[in-house]
């Protein structure tokens, strides 16, 4: 018996010292039966109970290293999605600010929970760049397509000439796991407060509740000021830093084997044009799938699924949808 495995793990510390306890218990009585024989039926009736301790014990921690370790395999149920706007100046944050609306509509429709964790608006109310938390069952599964490029090429109500722009806005989604991989030594993080912006209250505007977490090693940074206390932002800002880094570490992987793998679905590289929108002719064209859907109004206010579907088929379009009626 491993009393180890069970003794390292948070979740099981407890029940692996207890297991230990008993253990020694044990060894001291099968120690007694050969030292003292008249205390052997005494010593044998003692033992039985605590092997029976033991097994209860045993079936108590497998069942919960069993419950984590499907966590652990389990398509995350917890993301960041980020968006940021691209080329276009205030046509390309506008844009950025349309697509978060369109994933936070999304996630309402099929019941998730979510949360804006930052944002940096444009003069018009666009997102130069924003965060959102976003909670549920099948989340991971659903958006992790998304990662990458989308263009829309519309004419912009600023446009007196009434030519047509073509702006773009990056999204990344990066799942956020309950366990991880990934120890990040205190020394590679530099830390900064600030006070939060927009809602939130005057104690939260008032004070530096909202977190800066850089890991230094790699630059990556990330911000939080979603909760009302320093620490669960603090918190809260180390989680997404470990999912963030993760998935620059993937990303390393995934653009060393993109030689060989040409033809794969969703990269994840952020410089790849997933997505056009197309406005004047009312079309959204995916450049993975070769796959185009119409009405972007309705898709844009959320109705989502008929994308998200044809990913989870797997299924692919006409080669020619790409380029068709392109501007």
């Amino acid at each position: 018996m491993d009393i180890e495995k069970y003794k390292e793990n948070q979740k099981t510390a407890y029940l692996g010292f207890e297991l230990a306890r008993l253990h020694n218990e044990e060894e001291r009585l099968l120690a007694m039966k050969v030292e003292s024989p008249e205390m052997t039926e005494l010593c044998d009736e003692e033992l039985s109970a605590i092997r029976a301790q033991k097994e209860a014990l045993v079936a108590d921690a497998e069942a919960i290293l069993a419950k984590e370790h499907e966590a652990e395999t389990e398509s995350p149920r917890q993301i960041v999605l980020e968006v940021f706007a691209g080329a276009g100046g205030e046509e390309a944050a506008l844009f950025a600010s349309e697509l978060a609306r369109m994933y936070t509509r999304f996630a309402e429709k099929r019941g998730w929970e979510w949360k804006k964790v930052d944002e940096s608006s444009s003069d018009l109310g666009g997102f130069k760049e924003a965060s959102f938390e976003i909670k549920g069952k099948g989340v991971y599964e659903a958006l992790r397509q998304e990662t990458g490029v989308h263009r829309i090429q519309r004419v912009p109500a600023t446009e007196k000439s009434g030519r047509v722009h073509t702006s773009t806005a990056s999204i990344a989604v990066l799942p956020v796991r309950e366990h991880t991989e990934i120890t990040l030594n205190p020394a590679d993080l530099e830390m900064e407060f600030s006070r939060s912006g927009g809602a939130g209250g005057q104690n939260v505007n008032k004070v530096e509740t909202a977190v800066r977490l850089i890991h230094k090693p790699t630059g990556i940074s990330v911000r939080v000021q979603s909760e009302r206390t320093q620490q669960k932002n603090r918190e809260k800002a180390m989680r997404f830093l470990e999912a963030k880094i993760m998935e620059a570490q993937r990303a390393e992987e995934a653009k060393q084997h993109a030689a060989e793998k040409k033809e794969q679905i969703g990269s994840g590289d952020r410089s790849e044009k997933i997505r056009t929108y197309n406005v004047l002719q009312d079309r959204i064209t995916d450049h993975r799938l070769k796959k185009s859907w119409h009405n972007i109004e309705r898709i844009l206010e959320g109705d989502m699924e008929a994308i998200v579907q044809a990913f989870a088929e797997g299924t692919v379009g006409d080669e020619e949808a790409e380029n068709q009626g392109e501007i």
